[in-house]
């Protein structure tokens, strides 16, 4: 018997996923596998498409996730796993009915609102500083164009189930321990729809929905934070009713500078500068957002002091206020001197032996009361 894969691997989700995750990462699948979507070898879609059912039943059931955790395939013995290579698609979607909502695959009530997508977009730091326009491109299940969502060939409709009466659910008799009990579920007929496609359409065969290229452009607010999310009211997939569709979470990611770092709203920049520079001062050109500039390097910089220039930073995203840039200098000693340069240096050195500053005094001082 062949090994059985790693659940988490089938989803392509780490061990530390939460159960939104593995819902996501399950129907994303599935509707790849999915026999109307699947290009290539059918009986490998297939199960492919069974082997991700198996994964998310154990991993959205804690009880059962906490066993596989511990015992691996070994701990779910006993634990009512259901043997999904005997199961058809219809059988799979029935199970995991909330999950497939407004995809067309699955029963659901017809109020039910479609779901929400994903998508990222990435920005340079100078797009964040003053905001941005993206043209965003991704995929969705949507409505057929050929029968506008109602899975029923063109010219024709679809018929009320006569299993159900049109009501979309039935009652069955089960048994417990407390004796026969009844349960309301979804029509298998119609799969919750209340009606039956006895003609279907061409195009999507009779799903009504089929998978679409969608491009629109959005506009990022500047001041946006590396991570946030920007949501896109009514562009995921529509509900039953071809209406109530999701939203697009719109992922930012922003880019590193190669000079520039990003602490909240200020800007960090680190300029190296000769020693000369820093104890005669002088003017140094530093980077900025909008391209160089000349800024006044005082006498007597120390390495590591900082220069700030006000209100370069990035604005907020509430307020609009700029941050501020901060530029760190270190300073730079040279590793090969020319003769002139040494000459001048060992004179500057003599020099400073008779004119000791008041730092270098105080420690000389606190050094000799120590070795005292």
């Amino acid at each position: 018997m062949a090994q059985k894969p790693d659940y988490y691997e089938v989803l392509g989700v780490s061990r530390d996923a939460a159960a939104d995750t593995i819902k996501r990462a399950y129907r994303r699948g599935a509707l790849k596998y999915h026999p109307d979507n699947l290009k290539g070898d059918k009986a490998e879609g297939e199960r492919k498409f069974k082997e991700l059912a198996e994964a998310y039943e154990i991993l959205s059931d804690p009880v059962k996730r906490r066993r596989y955790d511990q015992f691996g395939h070994d701990g779910l013995r006993g634990a009512g796993v259901h043997d999904f290579r005997n199961m058809g698609f219809g059988d799979i979607f029935s199970m995991f009915e909330d999950i497939f909502a407004g995809t067309g695959r699955g029963p659901s009530r017809a109020a039910d609102r479609g779901y929400d997508l994903e998508t990222a977009v990435e920005l340079s730091l100078q797009e964040v500083a003053g905001g941005s326009d993206q043209a965003l491109e991704f995929e969705r299940m949507d409505l057929c164009e050929e029968c506008l969502g109602s899975g029923a060939r063109k010219g024709s409709e679809a018929q009320r189930c006569g299993k159900c009466g049109g009501y979309g659910q039935v009652q069955q008799r089960v048994s417990g321990f407390f004796g026969m009990s009844v349960r309301i579920t979804a029509c298998p007929a119609c799969g919750g729809k209340g009606t039956v496609v006895t003609d279907p359409c061409t195009a999507c065969s009779g799903t009504g929905r089929a998978r679409k290229k969608r491009i629109l452009t959005v506009h990022i607010p500047a001041g946006v934070h590396d991570g946030q999310v920007i949501r896109i009211r009514g562009e995921g997939e529509p509900g039953r009713d071809g209406t109530s569709r999701g939203d697009l979470h719109c992922y930012v990611r922003v880019r590193p500078h190669p000079l520039l770092a990003r602490d909240g709203n200020d800007l960090v920049c680190q300029v190296p500068i000769a020693f000369s520079q820093a104890a005669l001062g002088g003017k140094v050109r530093v980077p900025t957002l909008n391209g160089t500039e000349e800024i006044d390097i005082p006498q007597g910089t120390q390495n590591g002091d900082v220069i700030t220039i006000k209100g370069r930073g990035l604005p907020s995203p509430r307020t609009g206020r700029r941050g501020h840039q901060h530029i760190q200098v270190f300073i730079e000693v040279p590793k090969k001197l020319t003769r002139e340069q040494r000459r001048l240096l060992e004179d500057f050195a003599a020099s400073e032996q008779t004119n000791v500053t008041p730092e270098r005094k105080s420690f000389l001082k606190k050094l000799k009361d120590y070795l005292v």
